[in-house]
């Protein structure tokens, strides 16, 4: 008999399901060593069936079954929809039937059938399955809700980047080769308190409560990354109101104030419009008290984004569709390629000279901050390092740059902060509430410290943000350590008995 192997599943998260799984696994593996034989699925089964290919309605003749139907170990009737079959005797679905999702991330999910509506019928990407006369169904639907049929279904997929499996190979999954009355009585201990399946499987007590430990040692590490998201949050925060550097101003009254470092600002701006360097912008309103957020120290200046900024606005879309895209080129920049902790280059898009020179004014230099303005994403800021000499973005990502560039790294530190995260929040159009314009975004009002003082924000920021990592090192530390244990403990259970 062939050895299981615990598998991380990700849609399994519940502890009841996980020690269902671990307890067929357990059944099989205790009655497979008293077989010699294995053999493959097909040998229980009439046979396997592909779905019927449909559009899902909301009223017809056929109760239709989908993948997303399988919810929590069975089907909610209730809330299946339908279609019109003109072939149901090929696609009805019997009790005691098995339906296996074959494709997408569910691969090799599976439910029994019981008690289906007259006339129900399931979809294409699923595969039924039926026991033969000498086969007890539920046996079967304990095999493939255990990790014995897991760890062939994980290993046919490995690599795939989209996991599928199709009938044939469904059927040449191997199990040992138990006896109808063997099956029975797996199936009859399958729904056993755990006390009598301890006085037949002793070894299922320690199995239950690692899983169990496991299970609350996850739930803590959930907290403590919880706890760690807050105290970001909470450093960012107290960083743009100058909490972070009280014993710094203290230490050094002297500095020069933010607003002569505005007025420089302003005056470069001058200077720019002046060569034709950047466009005259539409005075913005002055900030009246109801925006202001919080106080900020003597010293500070309250100012919009754009006075800050010699350019705003997204990128856009390159024209000939897919053709546009080069295996080689300048770099093309999505919402997917820019995070809070820095720009993510792998398998990054590209563009052909010609087009990105035809792109030239959403064109991506060093020290320009990259935010992301719409979609699930949005919010989220990298600054571009000299890494990237040149590129372009999309149409989903704003540049926003900076006029002096030596504070670049303090607006990044604004930008992901929960002061200004909420006014992108408040800011977000649409029936859906996606998307920052470029209007709102300008006028985003910025506590803006001395130049001197922006660098000691900057240094203890990162120094903190450092000892974050450090916790979080040790609470992913943790959560390996917990699922090694329970792999041991597994693995120990599962083995055969000679080892």
């Amino acid at each position: 008999m062939s050895v299981a192997k615990y598998i991380p599943l990700t849609f399994v998260s519940s502890l009841k399901e996980k020690e269902r799984l671990i307890l067929n696994t357990m059944l099989i593996h205790h009655y497979g060593m008293e077989v010699e034989e294995d053999v493959a699925l097909s040998y229980y089964i009439e046979g396997t069936q592909y779905g019927f290919n449909a559009s899902a309605k909301d009223e017809g003749v056929n109760r239709f079954v989908r993948i997303s139907d399988i919810k929590n170990g069975g089907i909610d009737w209730d809330n299946v929809p339908f279609c019109d079959c003109d072939d149901p005797s090929s696609y009805l679905l019997k009790d005691h039937d098995i339906i296996v999702a074959r494709t997408g991330g569910t691969t090799g999910k599976s439910d029994i059938v019981h008690s289906p509506p007259k006339g129900s019928v399931y979809a294409g990407y699923l595969i039924r399955i039926r026991a033969n006369a000498e086969t007890n169904p539920t046996f079967i639907s304990i095999f493939l809700n255990s990790y014995f049929y897991w760890e062939q279904i994980t290993s046919l997929n490995r690599d795939e980047f989209r996991p599928s499996v199709n009938a044939k190979k469904l059927s040449a999954l191997r199990l040992p080769k138990f006896s109808r009355l063997i099956q029975d009585e797996i199936a009859r201990l399958a729904n056993s308190t755990r006390q009598d399946l301890a006085s037949i499987i002793p070894e299922i007590t320690p199995v239950i409560a690692a899983t169990q430990a496991q299970k609350s040692l996850e739930g803590e590490i959930l907290h403590q990354q919880s706890l760690l998201v807050k105290l970001k949050q909470v450093i960012l925060q107290e960083a743009i109101q100058g909490k972070l550097t009280e014993d710094w101003r203290a230490a050094n009254p002297d500095i020069e104030p933010a607003g002569k470092l505005l007025q420089r600002i302003k005056d470069e701006k001058v200077r720019l419009i002046a060569e034709k360097k950047i466009r005259k912008e539409k005075p913005l309103p002055k900030i009246n008290p109801e925006e202001i957020p919080f106080e900020i120290p003597e010293g500070w200046v309250w100012c919009r984004l754009l006075e800050l900024s010699e350019k705003t606005g997204s990128g856009s879309t390159p024209s000939g569709g897919k053709s546009a895209y080069s295996d080689s080129g300048i770099p093309f920049l999505r919402s997917q390629n820019v995070h809070n902790t820095g720009l993510v280059l792998k398998d990054v898009a590209r563009i052909s000279d010609s087009i990105h020179e035809r792109m030239s004014n959403t064109t991506v230099f060093p020290d320009d901050l990259l935010l992301n303005i719409t979609g699930g994403s949005i919010g989220r800021c990298s600054i571009v390092t000299n890494k990237v000499k040149e590129a372009n973005v999309n149409q989903h990502v704003a540049i926003i740059r900076p006029v002096d560039r030596s504070f670049g790294q303090y607006l990044h530190s604004i930008i992901i902060s929960p002061y200004f995260q909420e006014k992108i929040e408040d800011a977000q159009t649409g029936a859906g509430r996606e998307g920052l314009p470029k209007n709102k975004m300008d006028r985003i009002p910025i506590p803006l410290p001395p130049l001197a003082e922006q660098a000691v924000i900057i240094e203890r920021v990162e120094a903190l943000m450092a000892t974050c990592q450090k916790l979080e090192s040790e609470i992913e530390h943790s959560r390996n350590h917990a699922a090694n244990l329970l792999q041991a403990v597994l693995k120990e259970a599962f083995a055969p008995a000679n080892t």
